[in-house]
């Protein structure tokens, strides 16, 4: 297994911890030197908070730890494409490396932002996005 598929299967953790909540499972974690140092589930019902995607809460706990606002030496792993707040805020942040797994057709920034990312930032998509795109699916499918 590689470090991609390695990170993203903790990130799937998380998310798996979201639907357990009854959150949208998406989660993350931010990786810095080989070595998680953040993650992060969507908590947008459990706070009431309409940016609590997990992208948000991870970039907070990364740059708390690490005593800064900039993660330019870190790796962003979600398995659902950010949205453009969450790009935007990857931005801002200077993310190094932004690895996801399922595309987000109607809310993913690449769709509707594709610009939104630091220009530095470099990004790996589909990251065993089957897995996590079957994960949002069923979840969705269970609401209906």
């Amino acid at each position: 297994m590689d470090k991609h598929e390695m990170f993203m299967r903790k990130a799937l953790e998380e998310a798996h911890l979201a639907e357990e909540e009854g959150e949208i499972p998406v989660g993350a974690v931010v990786v810095c030197k080989g070595r998680v140092i953040a993650r992060a589930h969507n908590q947008t019902e459990r706070l009431n908070d309409v940016t609590a995607h997990a992208e948000m809460l991870a970039i907070t706990s990364a740059a708390s730890l690490l005593g800064g606002k900039y993660l330019n030496d870190c790796t962003l792993y979600v398995t659902l494409e950010p949205c453009v707040m969450c790009g935007g805020a990857l931005a801002w942040a200077q993310i190094g490396e932004l690895v996801y797994g399922a595309a987000d057709p109607h809310r993913g920034y690449a769709r509707l932002s594709p610009s939104v990312l630091h220009p530095k930032t470099n990004v790996v998509a589909g990251v065993l996005d089957d897995e996590c795109g079957e994960l949002v699916k069923s979840f969705f499918a269970r609401k209906r």
